[in-house]
């Protein structure tokens, strides 16, 4: 009987969380075959006829009642031992939701990015140092999001592919020089490379974070043709024109260029690759408005998905427990009917 009734548990429930605790089910019948029956050698009365008395105690007529009760206490027994195993069983298959993003970020390391006219922690650095600062307390909330890092100069490299090992892209962002890509601009080839690094992504989680200080001077991908294709390939590009005014000098607080004093930053095209594929552009003249920029970024850029389908267990430890204290229930009354 207790092997069926174990089938019928296992049946109901997905499995037991603590399957170990069944060891304690033979307990009570290994107390009886070893321990030695306790016996009262004090008896308070004695009467010549005290065999036949003890030998119409264990009759049969009595033997039915104490089976009964003694089948009773073993399935309470049993029971108790099932409640002790934790019975669980599997809900229906759910999938929580995940807020996440697919983030590439393209990082300028052009000769115009070791320009010193930064401000941060009080000291003057220079603009890639500066976005490096921002760059690693965005990558730090960055819990859940998969990112990927190529930088630009002359021409554009894939430094880390999207991952969620942040530590990785921080490590590699961090050993980042200017001139490492060379000393012009790509900006145009930056972004094509992106798209194919994200076009095997999902649509609505294809996001580039585009940073540059400067124009396309380089490359052989117009910057704008790069925008159409990205486009076409459902990437969604946000650009961050950062650095200040450089190139020119200040006269009676009014900021003037300098004929040939270096390219400014090329606002319009920046503006028009953000238009064409859905994205927003930004302009950061100092860390504070670099950071702010990223905080937006982080608001507009959630993308909920499905996570992967899980059952959960559900604690069913109390239906053998209710049924234990039945049982035992049934026990006590059937023995104080027999007395």
């Amino acid at each position: 009987m207790s092997s069926a009734v174990f089938e019928l548990l296992t049946t109901a429930f997905g499995g037991f969380a603590w399957p170990w605790m069944w060891l304690a089910f033979p307990l009570p019948w290994l107390a009886g075959v070893f321990l030695p029956p306790l016996r009262n050698t004090s008896a308070a009365l004695r009467v010549p006829y005290g065999a036949r008395l003890d030998a119409i105690a264990t009759t049969g007529a009595a033997r039915p009642r104490h089976l009964h009760v003694a089948v009773l206490a073993w399935l309470a027994w049993f029971l108790l031992c099932a409640a002790a195993a934790r019975p669980q069983q599997l809900g229906e298959a759910v999938a929580p939701p995940q807020s996440g993003r697919d983030l590439m970020l393209a990082v300028d390391l052009s000769g115009s990015m070791s320009e010193p006219d930064m401000e941060l922690g009080g000291d003057v650095v220079d603009r890639l140092t500066a976005a490096k600062a921002v760059l690693a307390d965005f990558l730090d909330r960055r819990v859940g999001d998969r990112v990927g890092l190529l930088v630009f100069g002359q021409r554009a490299y894939a430094l880390t592919p999207l991952t969620r090992d942040r530590d990785s892209v921080r490590d590699q962002l961090r050993d980042s020089v200017v001139g490492l890509a060379g000393q012009d601009t790509a900006i145009g080839d930056a972004i094509g490379l992106a798209v194919k690094r994200l076009r095997e992504q999902p649509q609505g989680q294809r996001v580039l974070i585009l940073l540059t200080d400067g124009v396309n001077t380089a490359g052989v991908l117009d910057p704008l043709k790069a925008a159409e294709l990205a486009k076409s390939e459902h990437v969604r590009i946000h650009t961050i024109a950062f650095g200040g005014s450089g190139g020119g000098f200040s006269l009676f607080g009014l900021s003037l260029p300098i004929p040939g004093g270096g390219d400014e930053i090329d606002e319009t095209v920046l503006r028009q690759i953000a238009q064409k594929t859905g994205g927003q552009s930004f302009r950061a003249r100092d860390t504070a408005e670099l950071a702010g920029i990223y905080s937006e970024l982080d608001r507009i850029e959630p993308v909920a998905h499905e996570g992967q389908r899980v059952r959960p267990r559900i604690e069913r430890y109390w239906w053998p427990l209710a049924a234990s204290l039945l049982v035992a229930l049934c026990a006590f009354l059937m023995t104080g009917r027999r007395r």
